[in-house]
């Protein structure tokens, strides 16, 4: 799916904060959306959360640093972090790139997604939030 100028695929959900998780059984992948990325421009670092984390829904987890600003990642689940991206290390850009396949931040176990997932949107709710934004 598409919204304006951005990709907002529809199996994930996504936070207002523009992180977007893609569930797969007691785990999550985690990172930011291309809305996200688009507005930061050309990221050149990521500060990435320390594995074995407990973290909580909303919690600031890291940043992503661009040439123009520094955003806080949130994560939109609550869990323990149990891997990290490690190529963005050496290649941050991977986030503009392909920020819903190789740019993910983080992975996570999850703790009680059915909780956390009233607070996320669907891609359809998501590409509505973002329209409502640019107007």
């Amino acid at each position: 799916m598409r919204a304006l100028d951005y990709e907002v695929p529809d199996d994930l959900y996504y936070s207002k904060e523009h992180e977007w998780v893609k569930i797969d059984g007691k785990t999550a992948a985690i990172g930011i959306t291309d809305y996200a990325q688009q507005s930061l421009h050309e990221v050149v670092y990521v500060d990435t959360p320390k594995v074995d984390s407990q973290i909580e829904q909303s919690q600031s987890i890291g940043s992503v640093e661009s040439v123009k600003s520094v955003s806080d990642i949130y994560t939109p689940v609550g869990g323990k972090i149990i891997e990290i991206n490690e190529e963005l290390a050496e290649n941050p850009e991977l986030v503009n790139q392909d920020p819903y396949g190789k740019g993910w931040i983080a992975k996570i176990r999850l703790v009680d997604f059915d909780k956390d997932r009233e607070k996320l949107l669907t891609a359809t709710q998501y590409a509505d939030y973002i329209e409502s934004l640019e107007e």
